[in-house]
């Protein structure tokens, strides 16, 4: 069962898949959009992304605050999953993504990324550090339940 990953951003969405035996998590995309609330186009792609992979699972991530109080951005990736799971009918999963952006940013930097050029990578690489933390999780009994 292949699992994607999503790391919601207000203008991008990093995307990863699982491999076919759910163990390690890669890379596919970062989905662009010029305007926060213009998301017709963009699942369209998470779509054709799960037909083209045959993903039968969406883990999405949920930035809460580091209080565990859920803001803004966590309340509006709530929205995108509860949309997403009516536009595909699969189960999506919210996963508490904090400082995965920050860990993305030092993978960048220890694997000499030019400053320049980690914004074009930084979504895809939050993706796949939510989408590991998931499928360890799962691989330990504790992935099955939203958080």
């Amino acid at each position: 069962m292949r699992i994607m990953g999503l790391d919601y951003g207000s203008k991008t969405v990093g995307v990863a898949i699982s491999d076919a035996l759910g163990i390690t998590a890669q890379g596919i995309e970062t989905i662009c959009r010029k305007e926060e609330n213009k998301l017709r186009k963009t699942c369209a792609r998470i779509e054709a992304l799960i037909e083209e992979y045959g993903v039968e699972r969406i883990v999405l991530g949920l930035p809460k605050h580091m209080n565990n109080d859920m803001g803004d951005r966590a309340e509006q990736s709530m929205e995108f999953g509860k949309m997403l799971e009516r536009r595909t009918n699969l189960e999506v999963v919210m996963w508490d993504e904090r400082l995965s952006t920050v860990e993305a940013e030092r993978t960048l930097i220890e694997n000499n990324v030019r400053r320049e050029d980690r914004k074009k990578y930084i979504d895809k690489v939050a993706a796949v550090i939510i989408l590991q933390g998931y499928l360890d999780a799962l691989a330990n009994g504790t992935g099955t339940m939203k958080r």
